[in-house]
């Protein structure tokens, strides 16, 4: 047995000696371009402040839309959900950083004994003078353990946990980013419907007032049956667009409820009363694509899951090399009887020094470690391949938000010319000059144009909302630190 004395200058020795096994992590390279190709064009348009990407929504200038994303962010399900898988891990991180500290318990027991004088060693005893066969016995232990880390296989696994942890905690700004970014993205579609609805309503009404002309006319013999039958069918294609618009608008409904964490139709009463599509607002600070490693959280995600999988190389690496322990034990134990055959007050204590070592298991080590091996490959290909998505992600945002305000603003002053030229075929038409096919022309092609211009600007919107999330918006954290073979 080890002498006190002896123990600790061996672990004095495992601690001054001790090393980390395994590759220290380094954050990979990500080469990318110096700018987005958009970002010229859209740095000539805005010329307003600075955008807050804090709190990018409010930027649209829609009360209600920005109260929707603030109750989104407290009361979405898909964030709840990734909260409590950050608290998993967070526990994980807590159970990695207490196996590199002791750990101890106390134990005991209470026996009374009865021995029966039916048995050999029964008989035996009762034929000795005042035997009493029942007796009672107390014993309290102190036990202390201590896994030394000697080859940093527990530091590594620390590592990984911390890795895991910091991986959790990007997840929930992920979705959060995502869940505003929905959330501002569902409102902007149901206020283009409902624009495209009162643009197909007003409509209506125009077709049935001139359905009723062109029937007062040919009542009296001025106008004959095709202009009246064209008039109808003409009405009949806008009506019919009507129960599409409204399917569309419920479902949007529908889904922004559900993005609120509500049943299915609790704000219908609030959006009933239709309103306008919010603007779109214009972005700037849009920085470059080198910032978006320090700004999309699904790439830190990815970043820290290739620092784990590195970091679980080095467990797998320790198990060549042999794991020792300390153990210590400290105790008491009473045992009583009538006839004092056992002692009373006895003490125990007890310190062993462990070794475990894999040594004739080296093929299975090799395969272990060729496992972390691949699933560092793997999530280095994930890493890189997120960062080109995220890159992918801005440059479409910005293409789409650079055509789709150009589109808006030409549709819409086309639109106003074509409300013109409605309103002067018509009164052409009153006056006999035209025929009513131009009024029917005229009028489709508005109709047209309106709607066109209503889903552009919805589209602008959206867009502007989709650049936001690509850059990150409402996430301003940078990279964790490297983890390095240092403990802790």
């Amino acid at each position: 047995m080890f002498s006190q004395h002896t123990l600790a200058l061996i672990v004095s020795a495992c601690i001054l000696a001790g090393c980390t096994v395994g590759p220290d992590y380094h954050r990979p390279a990500a080469p990318l371009a110096e700018r987005y190709q958009a970002q010229p064009t859209l740095q000539q348009r805005n010329t307003s402040e600075p955008t807050s990407f804090a709190i990018w929504w409010e930027s649209f200038g829609d009360p209600l839309l920005s109260q929707y994303v603030s109750d989104a962010l407290v009361q979405n399900l898909d964030l709840a959900q990734s909260s409590a898988r950050m608290a998993q891990a967070r526990a994980g991180l807590g159970a990695a950083t207490a196996a590199l500290l002791p750990s101890g318990n106390i134990s005991g027991q209470a026996t009374r004994a009865r021995q029966s004088v039916e048995t050999p060693l029964g008989q035996v005893l009762n034929s000795t003078p005042d035997y009493n066969r029942y007796g009672n016995s107390y014993e309290t232990d102190l036990n202390a353990s201590w896994e030394i880390d000697l080859f940093g296989g527990l530091r590594r696994g620390r590592q990984a946990a911390l890795a895991d942890y910091q991986a959790s905690e990007a997840g929930v700004a992920a979705t959060r980013l995502a869940v505003a970014a929905q959330t501002a993205d569902i409102y902007i579609t149901l206020r283009g419907l409902q624009t495209r609805l009162d643009i197909a309503n007003k409509q209506i009404v125009t077709q049935q007032q001139l359905l009723e002309k062109i029937q007062l006319l040919h009542s009296k013999g001025l106008a004959p049956e095709y202009q009246v039958r064209q008039t109808e069918g003409a009405l009949a294609q806008v009506q019919a667009t009507v129960p599409v618009l409204k399917n569309g608008l419920d479902a949007a409904m529908n889904a922004l409820d559900v993005m609120l964490g509500t049943p299915p139709g609790t704000h219908r009463a609030q959006l009933a009363s239709s309103g306008a599509i919010p603007h779109t607002p214009a972005i700037t600070a849009m920085g470059t694509p080198a910032d978006l490693l320090r700004r999309r959280p699904d790439i830190i995600v990815a970043e820290r899951h290739l620092a784990a999988s590195s970091a679980r190389i080095g467990v797998a690496v320790s198990e060549y090399y042999p794991k020792f322990s300390l153990n210590a034990l400290l105790g008491s134990a009473t045992a009583v009887s009538g006839d004092s055959l056992f002692t009373a007050g006895a003490s125990q204590s007890a310190g062993v020094l462990g070794l475990r070592w894999r040594l004739f298991d080296f093929g299975r080590i090799n395969a272990q470690i060729e496992q972390a091996k691949g699933q560092e490959a793997e999530a280095l290909a994930a890493y890189r391949l997120s960062v080109l998505r995220a890159t992918e992600d801005v440059e479409n945002a910005f293409s789409a938000l650079v055509n789709r305000q150009t589109q808006a603003a030409t549709l819409t002053d086309g639109e106003t010319a074509l409300a013109s030229a409605r309103q002067s075929s018509f009164i052409a038409f009153q006056q006999g000059t035209t025929s009513l096919i131009d009024v029917l022309h005229n009028d489709e092609t508005l109709l047209q144009a309106s709607d066109a211009r209503a889903q552009a600007q919805t589209e602008s919107a959206r867009a502007a909302v989709a650049a936001f999330r690509a850059l990150g918006g409402g996430w301003q954290s940078s990279l964790p630190g490297e983890i390095t073979n240092k403990p802790g």
